[in-house]
């Protein structure tokens, strides 16, 4: 967070503010005060673009019957694309190793990798894991991968017919994700489909700094916890107003819910997963300063076996 009056910041528009500010009266130019009006009035909008998808390749270790049951689930969930796409069934089977398919995936060039957890995987039966395969393929390949359950799993779609009516973009920083936003809609079927915007506030993270923040005696550690805790979550909710209301100056009539609270991050996913049956979650996954996949997308992917994620 950045320092010199951010929590004056935090708190502007909240009647707890004005506490603060006497709190740290003294200390704060008339400068520092402007810039704090200026950016609490700042507020992130919701611009749209395109997600073109017209090339879908399938990763798959099947043949005969499974593979043709698989196939046809696919293709049934990603109905909701509403355009014709060009797919590729390609059996990883054929390559020799993980760097000679993950040149075949370059030189295809998809919009979309669709493959399941354990593909190509000796250890599939442990739930530990999405398999080696996966684990780098998510993470190195330049195009968004869908992952969904393994065929064999007890939770597959195969026998059950899958359909995408219910989609979820998740992520701790809502505010600003336009491409999160734009691809979690075009996921969402125009007629009965349902839209989540889900922003989870880490709780143990919040109570750290606030913790902190109570051992330093000029700032009222009550005053702090509101005037925080209402700005992180105030951002979202204002970042999902507008998403609202640019989908209905677009014409569209999609249902949006917005979902913005504090909690567990894992333990709130998987309630609200469970909570509104959704069919699938969209979230990043690929982050600039480390190797290893961003944030929960990893233990959600592993644990949530029976949903659909979209990995970008």
């Amino acid at each position: 967070m950045p320092g010199g009056g951010w929590l004056v910041y935090l708190g502007i528009g909240n009647p707890a503010s004005a506490r603060l500010s006497s709190v740290v009266r003294g200390t704060m130019t008339n400068v520092d005060q402007f810039e704090s009006v200026f950016r609490a009035a700042a507020k992130e909008i919701y611009v749209p673009r395109p997600v073109a998808l017209r090339r879908v390749l399938c990763l798959h270790d099947l043949d005969g019957p499974e593979l043709d049951a698989f196939e046809a689930c696919v293709r049934k969930f990603l109905e909701v694309l509403r355009e014709a796409i060009d797919w590729s069934f390609v059996s990883a089977t054929e390559f020799t190793d993980l760097d000679a398919l993950l040149k075949q995936m370059e030189e295809r060039s998809p919009d979309l990798i669709l493959t399941y957890r354990g593909l190509l995987s000796e250890g599939r039966g442990w739930v530990y894991s999405l398999g080696e395969y996966l684990d780098v393929l998510t993470q190195t390949a330049p195009f968004p991968v869908l992952v969904v359950p393994h065929p064999a799993d007890e939770d597959a779609w195969v026998g059950r017919q899958p359909e995408l009516c219910r989609t979820m973009a998740l992520t701790d920083h809502l505010a600003g994700e336009s491409r999160l936003v734009d691809w979690a809609h075009r996921f969402t079927k125009v007629e009965g489909g349902v839209l989540f915007l889900a922003h989870i506030e880490d709780e143990f993270t919040f109570e750290r700094f606030i913790q902190a923040i109570s051992k330093i005696p000029a700032i009222d550690t009550e005053v702090a916890r509101e005037t925080v805790q209402t700005q992180l979550l105030k951002e979202p909710t204002d970042y999902i107003e507008s998403c609202r209301k640019v989908l209905l100056d677009r014409g569209e009539h999609i249902e949006t819910h917005g979902i913005v609270r504090m909690g567990k991050r894992l333990d709130a996913v998987r309630s609200l997963v469970s909570q509104h049956r959704v069919d699938l979650i969209v979230m990043n996954t690929k982050d600039d300063d480390q190797l290893a996949m961003h944030g929960l997308a990893y233990p959600l992917a592993v644990e949530l076996r029976g949903v659909a994620i979209l990995m970008l």
